[in-house]
Order: structure tokens, then sequence, then C-alpha cells
């Protein structure tokens, strides 16, 4: 039974409720079609871009929020020009593991490991034979370092890549296996060049060839010095230095020219480069990096990224004096991070621990271990899969490890690696802080492994004609793929990736 009080007290909430609406409804309507209004402007603005480029650069080892303190420091930049004309996603993840190839395939691919095939540096397959094998044995590692140049030491390793150091494949008459012949699906460069357009890219080793994707012929215009060349990696020096050899050939390309700026071509349609000085400056030894709060640069680390916004500003002002910044949209990202940024938590934890536990369930058990900040298995016995993982439970505190990935966890990620070839049966992921390395390793930061600081990447897409904002979504940057080709009004479905794992353009185009 209902109370007249009760009753009362009902039909009074009904009357505030009512008159609730009658004088705040209008304003709520109001501030609905505006937000409307508003959304359908921002969608327009991006609708009726005229891109007839896109310049993809990358800055690997950049975190978001380190453009958002650069930005907000250097009011001026470059990097704060092109915020200031973007749609900066702020939430932007990039690959698991946050190695660099799988990080550089998911930009140009759409897709993850567990679609393009590709998982680290080095990694391994089982369907394949040792280089020198001669094909008679299967199961072999996959390297995609300076050691497959066919000479290292050489500016462009001497020529590329050596046919003779190459993973072979019996299936197809014991023939070398390029990068590009692991991937997959197909890259945005074979896209765009079966559209019709040119293409050109520029990274740090031979292996890059990889991005041509499996027809091999991707990239019109590539050029990927070696990094490792007159130990570029071990200076900031020389690391700008060699940032600047493929800088010049991103000017040489905006003037017509190939990037050897000796021959006349099209401006591309999709070109680029990824930096490498702030990732020195974040993880080449103590004093460099970040100081101890995590947030501030370190003079080196100040100096690198004062660098790449220079030469990021040559870039855009060639484009602008070419009359070609209109029609060019500017994506900036990074193939990774790199933790920790607080170097007062970095622990290097001796590379030999876990493959001596693994060995401890069973001599030569391991086909490959590799990893950096986590920590990738390989086993000849698959069958013992469960019992390493025991064997790095009852071992954890002394190879600091946080979680293990495999079974049903692992395939989450990748696919059954029972079933693939090339996934690893395990996945080691340390205690935050924590690289597997030599322990006269001088190494203060490090990536490829899940943790934020190695995944959260900035990602900004800029053009003149965008009106700025930030899109707190979270994203990934599989997702930059679909959007370079729809921004040059091509189909982004025709990437495979992209059909696979149903990988969806940026928010905002």
């Amino acid at each position: 039974m209902i109370s007249s009080r009760s009753f009362s007290y009902n039909k009074a909430a009904v009357l505030f409720i009512v008159f609730s609406f009658l004088v705040a409804g209008p304003f709520a309507l109001a501030k609905d079609k505006a937000s409307k209004k508003s959304a359908a402007g921002q969608q327009t603005g991006s609708a009726n871009l005229k891109v007839k480029r896109v310049l993809l650069l990358g800055i690997d080892g950049m975190h978001a929020v380190d453009l958002e303190n650069y930005v907000r420091a250097n009011p001026q930049s470059t990097l704060a020009k092109l915020k200031n004309m973007a749609f900066t996603y702020t939430s932007a993840s990039t690959s698991r593991p946050s190695d660099s190839f799988p990080g550089i395939l998911a930009i140009t691919t759409g897709g993850s490991p567990y679609s393009a095939g590709v998982f680290y540096e080095i990694s391994y397959d089982r369907s394949l034979s040792p280089p020198d094998s001669k094909c008679a044995s299967k199961g072999t590692e996959v390297a995609l370092d300076e050691t497959i140049d066919i000479d290292p030491d050489a500016i462009e390793g001497g020529g590329g890549v050596s046919p003779d150091k190459l993973p072979k494949d019996g299936s197809k008459g014991c023939s070398p296996v390029y990068p590009h012949d692991l991937l997959r699906v197909n890259t945005i460069f074979e896209v765009i060049k079966a559209a019709g357009m040119r293409t050109a890219w520029c990274d740090k080793q031979p292996a890059y060839e990889i991005v041509n994707g499996p027809s091999g012929h991707g990239v019109d215009d590539l050029y990927t010095p070696e990094l490792h060349h007159n130990a570029s990696s071990k200076s900031l020096e020389k690391i700008e230095a060699f940032d600047d050899l493929r800088l010049k050939a991103i000017l040489n390309e905006i003037d017509g020219k190939d990037h050897t700026g000796t021959h006349d071509a099209p401006v591309p349609a999709i070109f680029g480069m990824t930096f490498q000085a702030f990732t020195v400056g974040e993880k080449l030894k103590a004093g460099m990096g970040y100081t101890n709060d995590g947030r501030t640069f370190s003079p080196d680390l100040q100096s690198a990224a004062e660098y790449v916004d220079n030469s990021i500003g040559k870039i855009v002002k060639e484009l602008d004096s070419r009359g070609l910044l209109p029609s060019t949209a500017i994506v900036l990202t990074a193939k990774h991070g790199q933790s920790p940024m607080d170097v007062s938590k970095k622990e290097i934890v001796d590379e030999s621990i876990i493959p001596g536990i693994v060995d401890g369930v069973q001599k030569k058990l391991a086909a490959e271990i590799t990893g950096d900040d986590i920590s990738m298995i390989w086993l000849k016995d698959q069958s013992r899969t469960a019992d390493v993982v025991t064997a790095l439970n009852a071992h954890d505190k002394e190879a600091h490890i946080r979680r293990i990935l495999s079974g049903e966890s692992l395939k989450l990620l990748f696919r059954d690696p029972l079933q693939d070839s090339r996934s690893p049966d395990i996945v080691v992921l340390p205690e935050f802080g924590v690289i597997y390395a030599k322990p006269t390793n001088g190494t203060i930061a490090e990536h490829g492994g899940f943790n934020d600081e190695d995944l959260n990447v900035p990602l900004l897409v800029a053009n003149p004609g965008l009106s700025a904002q930030e899109i707190h979504t979270s994203v990934q940057t599989t997702q930059i793929a679909p959007t370079i080709l729809k921004l040059l009004g091509l189909n982004p479905g025709a990437l495979q990736a992209v059909e696979i794992e149903k990988t969806r353009i940026l928010p905002g185009f």
C-alpha cells in the first residue's frame, strides 16, 4: 500500500523533473545541436582535404608525453606548429612486441604479427632452413639486423642484403628468403604503386627492404643505409649525421628528384623516414635519457629532440617553398617507445638466466631466445612448453618475471605456435624497468616489451586544412596504414591485414 505522504513525495518528484526539462531542456538541446554541428564541421574539414601525397615521419623512441612536454616548452617549434594544424591522438599504442620490425609493419600494413608474421629483429621459423644447410634440416634463426648485410661496415651494407646469409626455403628450391619474403600481407607501398603513384621510403638498415612487401617491388625509391656503419648508433653526433643522410634524401624527393638528387622524378605520393637521434639520446648510456623524475629531458636528449625538430622544420619549409604543403598530409608517429623513462628504475638482469632455466628442463631445448625488455622463446620440442613455464614460474624472482604468456593467453595475441611456424611458444614479460642483457651492458633504456612506456607513442596527422584537436580515443598504429590510403583516395580494404584484423581508419577521417 502507498501512503499519502509517499504519494506527495512522488508527485513532487515528477513535477520537479517536468519543471527541470522545461527550463533546462532547450539549453540541453541547443548544446547537443552545437556539439553535433561542431563534430560535423570537423568531419567536413577532414573530408574536404585535397591530399595528393602523405609524408610519414617516425621519431623512434618518442613517447606521446614527450611530444606534449616538448611542444609545451617550445611553443614556436616545428612540432608545436604541426600540432596546431593536426588531429593528435593522445592514446596511441604501437605493436606488441614493441620492436622496430613489427612496429614499422604495423604502420605500413595495418596489421600486427598475427597477420604480418614478423615478430622481432631476431626470431625463429620452424619451416625454413639455416643459410648454409642446403635445406637438409628445418628450423632456423631469422635475423633482420646488420648480420645479413653484404658488408655491415659499409654505408649501404655493401650493396644490401647478402643472399648467402639468409634462411632458405626448401619448398621453393632452397631459395634464399629475403626480408620482404617473410611478409604474409601486402603494404601501403604496394597498394599505392598499383594505383599508378610513385612510392619512396628511407629507413635505418638494408633489412628494411621488408616494406617492399611480398612482391619485393613496392617501393620505387628505397634508401636504407646501415645504422651500424661507422658505429653511428654509439654516438649522438654520429647518429645525427646518419639521420642527415636520409633527411637529404627526403629534401631531394620534395624537389622532384630521386633520393640521390641526381635523377628527376615525380614527388612521391607516399614517402618519409624514421629519425634515430631521439632513441639514441634516450638509451645510449648513463647521463643521457631522462632525469630521475622520468619526465625531464637530460641535456643530451634535449639536444636530440631539438635536432629532430629542426630537421622536420627543414622538411616542412621545403614543402611550403614548393607549394606542396597544402596538398600534403604529414603523419608523425614512432615505431616504439622506450623504458624505463625514470632511469632509477632500470635494472639489468643477466640475459643468461632464462636460457639457463630452459636448459634445466632439457639440454638444448631452446631453439631461439630473444628480447630486450621482453623474452621470447621458441622450443625445439613444443610438448615441453608447460614444463618450461613451470620452471620459469619457479624462478620468477631470480628472472624478475611479472607475467608469462603461453597457451591460450598467447593465442589471444598471436597464432597458435603448434600450427604456425613463426609464433613463439612462450613470451616472458619482466618486471617494469628490467632489461635482459649482459651485466656489463651500459644501456639505460630499451624497447620490445608490452608496458605503457614501450607502447604509448605519439601520433598526429597534420595539414593546414585541419582544425587542431586532440582525440583521446584509444587507437593503434595499425590504423595509420588504412588512413593513409583513405587520404589518397584509395580503398583501405586493399590491405590484406586490414581485412584479416578488421583494422579501422583513425577517428576523424
